[in-house]
Order: structure tokens, then C-alpha cells, then sequence
């Protein structure tokens, strides 16, 4: 019997089979379009992962400046998907996005919470 052995890490994809010893080649060909299909089954799913985007913002009169970090909450964890998010977002009291440093998962926020003080996760 085959084994198969899918496991899914931000941005990678692992595939193992232990094809057996004893099956046929059109077996096995069946057994391999079965992992395949998994896969693609799997990379076309939109990933469970959380995305956030850290930034800059300014607002006028008089001039300040902060940093936070922000959830993305649309399909697409880009760049520049999050600077489109992200601008209205923080517009609604008066800052305007200067630039999105990044995009990163879940694990990269506590290394940016204490940088982003009170503007971790605000908006």
C-alpha cells in the first residue's frame, strides 16, 4: 500500500510517497496522480495562515510619524495588497501610509510589538 505524507509550512509545500514495492505501474501512476492532485488541491486553498504588514505613517500640522502593525484581512498577503487595505484604515483619524515595510504571518509579531506600541494591532 502507498504512503503519502502532505505537511504545509508558511510558503512551502512538502510532499512525501513511499510508493510500495509490489503494485503495478499503472497503479502506481494512479497512486501518483492522487498525490498530485492533493497538492495542487492544497496550494489552490487559500491558506489558513493570518497575514499582518508592518508601516509608516505621517500626519500633518504638526508633523508625526509612527510605526505600527497591522492584520491584513483580504485574500492577498502582499505588499502591496496591504498598503491598499491599509490606507483607509488608518485615514479614518488622519495619517497617511507612507510605506509597508512587510508582510509576515503570526510569528512575526511579538518581534515587532514593542516598536509598534500603541499602534501594534490598532487598526
Amino acid at each position: 500500500m502507498a504512503c503519502y505524507s502532505i505537511s504545509v509550512a508558511p510558503k512551502r509545500l512538502v510532499i512525501e510517497f513511499s510508493p510500495p514495492r509490489d503494485q503495478s505501474r499503472g497503479m502506481k501512476r494512479t497512486s501518483s496522480l492522487a498525490a498530485l492532485a492533493a497538492a495542487l488541491a492544497l496550494l489552490a486553498a487559500p491558506a489558513a495562515a493570518e497575514c499582518f504588514a508592518d508601516y509608516k505613517a505621517k500626519r500633518d500640522n504638526p508633523l508625526r510619524l509612527h510605526y505600527g502593525t497591522i492584520r491584513i484581512t483580504g485574500p492577498d498577503c502582499t505588499e502591496a495588497a496591504a498598503a491598499a487595505e491599509i490606507a483607509p484604515r488608518i485615514a479614518v483619524d488622519g495619517w497617511s501610509l507612507l510605506t509597508v515595510l512587510g508582510v509576515f504571518d503570526a510569528t512575526g509579531l511579538a518581534e515587532r510589538k514593542q516598536s509598534a506600541g500603541p499602534f501594534h494591532l490598532r487598526y
